[in-house]
C-alpha cells in the first residue's frame, strides 16, 4: 500500500491501469485483505492516476491499515450455476512498488496447504 488517507470519506484509491488488469470496475465493491496485520474489510474501488502505483486505503479504515502494509484485492461475483462452472477469475499480481508484473486468468491454486 502506497497511502492511507483519513479525510476522505471511504473506498480505496487503485492505480487505474491495475484496476482494468483486474476487471475491476469504478466503484466496485471490494474486499481488502491485509497481509500484514491479517484484517479484512470491504468498501468500493475508485480509480486513481494512471501508471501512478497508487493503493490508498481512504477514510476511516486508514486507522486499521497503513503505508507500506502487504495487500490482496479481491473481488466477487453473483451467477448462475452454468457461469459458474466455466468463470475463470483474473490474478494480478505487482511489484513492491505497486507496477504491473502480470495479469491474466487464475490457474491452480498453490500446492502448499
Amino acid at each position: 500500500m502506497t497511502e492511507a488517507n483519513l479525510d476522505y470519506p471511504g473506498s480505496i484509491t487503485i492505480d487505474e491501469a491495475l484496476l482494468e488488469a483486474a476487471d475491476i470496475i469504478n466503484h466496485e465493491k471490494v474486499q481488502v485483505v491485509n497481509v500484514t496485520n491479517g484484517l479484512r474489510l470491504e468498501t468500493y474501488a475508485i480509480s486513481g492516476e494512471r501508471g501512478s502505483g497508487v493503493v490508498c486505503i481512504n477514510g476511516a479504515a486508514a486507522r486499521l491499515m497503513h503505508k507500506g502494509d502487504i495487500i490482496i484485492v479481491l473481488t466477487y461475483a453473483i451467477m448462475d450455476e452454468p457461469k459458474a462452472k466455466s468463470f475463470v477469475p483474473k490474478i494480478v499480481h505487482v511489484s513492491a512498488d505497486n507496477r504491473l508484473i502480470s495479469a491474466g486468468d487464475y490457474t491452480a491454486p498453490f500446492d502448499n496447504c
